[in-house]
């Protein structure tokens, strides 16, 4: 039988945070799904809790989870309630708006079972999840009247909703007793709307991970997603030219690295996920010039009695959106967006005012009990904290004009797990 690494958890996310000096946000991606893994700072990669957090993290993880060697079955949901605002500044203008409070209710749904007893050893898993929600929603407010000029509106952007739901079949491989590797299959449904109507299409890509156990109370965690894309048609009219355009949206490639160490007889587990998100090269995100980001999530979880744990988590990172201060807005300027000239003041103000996903920390805790062998409820809390994001420049008139938006974010989670 191996040993088991006694180490401080100090020590172990000392050395998570040498790996990633650069800290950077989640852009409009949730930080985890699942109450566990969102109550302990989006954590999952090593030390997966429940079967929709290891199809999500790592499927390699399925095959050394809590829920091994049994079969696990999870019911999960988050209220995700951002709050954004917005203000603008010119000449004879000063507005400002609260966006309408957008509730989005994000279901997921994850199993894991075992495919054969006897080695190789073998295990399948299936989730489907949403993984983004994010939007704004001006009308009625006075940004939805004001205007730029006569005909003109003020902003691009008042009205913005993205969501995106994932269907993921996994399978892991327990190469040896302590190393084992796996595959989820993303099947990906979008749904874009811009103020002009809804537009939905389907992406596809794949996870792949691996995890090793070094010791019988470490785990190591690997893993990597590939682009995803998915193209909106008839979305809207970019270059305001009367035509219909499309615009391709792709779920940027990730790497992540997690490490996890259970302490006190596993009364106590301490985790730490390393994520770098290229969102710079990925299409659609490249066109509105964000910044690829490496997020830091941590999380421990205690279990003080018998069928109960409390877990806390700690999230942080920059906002992957550009400031671009000195923007020369003034008519005739244009941006290109897939392929489509754009006018740049309506660019930039699509940019700050429609997707403002600045949210650098959140702050995370939850509770799960044990009623049983067989059945868990889990809940938790996330807040990010507010953040404001500012550019200045030159709008379409040739006047100076100053752009603003704030973001706040809040959610419940809740979820049911059954073992068999």
């Amino acid at each position: 039988m191996r040993k088991k690494v006694l180490l401080a958890p100090a020590v172990l996310l000392a050395a998570l945070v040498w790996v990633s000096p650069a800290l950077a946000t989640n852009g409009d991606n949730l930080i985890a799904i699942g109450p566990i893994a969102r109550s302990m700072g989006g954590v999952g990669i090593a030390d997966p809790q429940d079967a929709i957090s290891a199809v999500f993290a790592n499927p390699a993880a399925m095959c050394f989870g809590i829920f091994c060697p049994s079969s696990s079955m999870d019911f999960a949901g988050t209220l995700f309630m951002p709050k954004v605002s917005t203000h603008i500044s010119r000449p004879g203008q000063d507005i400002s708006a609260d966006s309408d409070s957008f509730v989005y209710a994000i279901p997921a749904i994850g199993i894991s079972t075992r495919l054969s007893e006897s080695a190789p050893k073998w295990r399948f898993g299936l989730a489907a999840y949403g993984v983004t929600g994010m939007g704004v929603n001006y009308k009625k407010t006075p940004l939805e009247s004001a205007t730029l000029m006569p005909g003109a509106p003020l902003v691009a952007g008042a009205y913005t909703e993205a969501q995106i739901m994932k269907f993921a079949p996994a399978l892991a491989w327990q190469v040896t007793d302590d190393f084992s590797l796996g595959l989820a299959l993303n099947v990906d449904y979008a749904t874009l709307d811009l103020g002009s109507g809804g537009a939905s299409g389907y992406g596809f890509g794949a996870q792949m991970g691996a995890l090793w156990r070094p010791a019988d109370n470490v785990s190591l965690g690997l893993t990597y997603t590939s682009p995803q894309s998915v193209t909106h048609s008839d979305v809207t009219d970019f270059d305001g030219d009367g035509k219909w355009d499309d615009l391709k949206l792709q779920a940027p490639q990730q790497v992540g690295f997690g490490a996890a160490m259970d302490l006190y007889g596993d009364k106590v587990l301490v985790e730490a996920d390393v994520k770098w998100i290229n969102w710079s090269s990925a299409e659609g995100y490249e066109d509105f010039d964000w910044n690829d980001q490496t997020v830091l999530g941590l999380g421990i979880q205690v279990k003080p009695a018998k069928g109960l744990a409390i877990r806390v988590g700690y999230n942080y990172a920059e906002n992957p959106v550009s400031e671009h201060d000195n923007f020369n807005g003034v008519f005739g300027q244009t941006t290109l967006v897939g392929g489509k000239k754009v006018p740049t003041y309506y660019y930039e103000t699509f940019r700050i005012v429609g997707f403002p996903a600045i949210v650098r920390q959140h702050v995370t805790c939850g509770v799960g009990y044990a009623f049983s062998d067989k059945f868990t409820l889990n809940l938790g809390y996330t807040h990010g904290f507010e953040e404001t994001v500012t550019e200045k420049g030159v709008d379409m008139t040739g006047q100076p004009v100053t752009l603003s938006s704030t973001l706040t974010e809040d959610s419940v989670d809740f979820g049911l797990s059954w073992t068999f």
